[in-house]
């Protein structure tokens, strides 16, 4: 997947290439820099920095990975967050880049960060993650790697508080919806049991009363129907949709791909194979790549044999963001992580 949310332990993630959250004398400090400096061999990779520094906020190098898993730890010099008019989001924003960009230059197929700035250096967390997805997602329209933002823990990764509580309204709204919808299922179902109880009755009472009846001649056997030569298929497959509907929005193959955070391999075996069935989680990244409503949502799952419910947290979530037309796929997954849900995209 081009960009994931990971819970984990970023010195222990084996990609080409870790990021460190560094200050810009290249000093091992604390937090995520101390633990990488200690996992990768603290004086080794002092010694390596010390021939690099000082570096500028924004500014990223690069060193050997030393004792780590990754092959490369790419040093980026992160802001202090005074009050988020001195430039600060600018300056983060360059780190992202910057350290993608050296990336590429030593031919890294794949990079974990951190979230830069969001510990001691005061980030607040929400707006420290929204310049983290729109940077990586923004050089990952012109660019291919596999980027990974690595999170400790859930203390590490906060949403927006006015995100946060329309998602949260949403599914309180559509629990009491789905609560009242099954009440009226229950109700529906407990009359016609009631009124076919009634109407067997009456048959019984009937019945006794009238005289016996000659038995009715055998129904001659109906013929039996070949499917195996008559049937056809009635709908139109998943791929074939999903071209038709490419074609139809005017859009490009990369442009599809890179809007659902899909891999270009992946997409090209939907492209190609026929008869390819996706799972829900690739089928519903490529409904809000192609900006569908909601009922052409529901359309093109249903090729891929899938539905939304309003039983499930997952497709809760889907349905939120596509009602109201929000089709960024980072944000979508920032709130499917949120709430400990598979992310979009393969």
């Amino acid at each position: 997947m081009p960009l994931t949310i990971i819970r984990g332990d970023i010195t222990k993630m084996n990609t080409d290439a870790i990021v460190n959250a560094a200050n810009t004398s290249l000093k091992s400090g604390g937090g995520v820099c101390g633990a990488i400096f200690s996992a990768a061999g603290a004086d080794k990779l002092q010694k390596a920095c010390d021939k690099l520094a000082p570096i500028k906020t924004g500014e990223a190098v690069i060193t050997k990975g030393f004792s780590l898993p990754a092959k490369h730890i790419i040093h980026a010099a992160g802001p202090v967050y005074r009050d988020g008019n001195q430039g600060e989001a600018a300056q983060l924003r360059s780190c992202y880049k910057n350290a993608l960009n050296l990336a590429k230059k030593h031919k890294c197929n794949s990079i974990a960060f951190p979230l830069i700035s969001s510990g001691i250096y005061g980030y607040p967390k929400a707006e420290a993650l929204a310049v983290a997805t729109n940077a990586i997602s923004d050089w990952l329209m012109a660019d291919e790697m596999d980027v990974s933002l690595v999170v400790f823990d859930k203390a590490a990764f906060a949403l927006s508080s006015e995100l946060h509580g329309e998602v949260k309204a949403f599914i309180h709204e559509m629990d009491v919806q789905e609560r009242k919808e099954e009440q009226e299922r229950s109700r529906r179902l407990f009359e016609r049991t009631d009124s076919r109880y009634d109407e067997a009755s009456a048959s019984l009472s009937s019945a006794s009363m009238a005289p016996p009846m000659m038995p009715a001649a055998q129904a001659p056997t109906a013929s039996k129907f070949d499917f195996t030569e008559e049937f056809k298929p009635l709908d139109e497959p998943f791929s074939a949709t999903l071209l038709r509907i490419i074609d139809a929005k005017g859009k490009s193959d990369v442009e599809v791909y890179k809007r659902a955070n899909l891999d270009r391999k992946l997409f090209s075996k939907i492209r190609k194979g026929k008869g390819y069935m996706p799972s829900k989680k690739t089928a519903v990244a490529l409904a809000v790549a192609l900006e569908l409503s909601l009922p052409e949502t529901r359309d093109l799952l249903n090729r891929a044999g899938f539905a939304l419910s309003r039983s499930v947290m997952f497709d809760v979530i889907i349905e939120y963001f596509i009602s109201r037309r929000k089709y960024d796929i980072f944000e979508i997954n920032n709130v499917l992580f949120e709430y400990d849900q598979q992310l979009l995209g393969g």
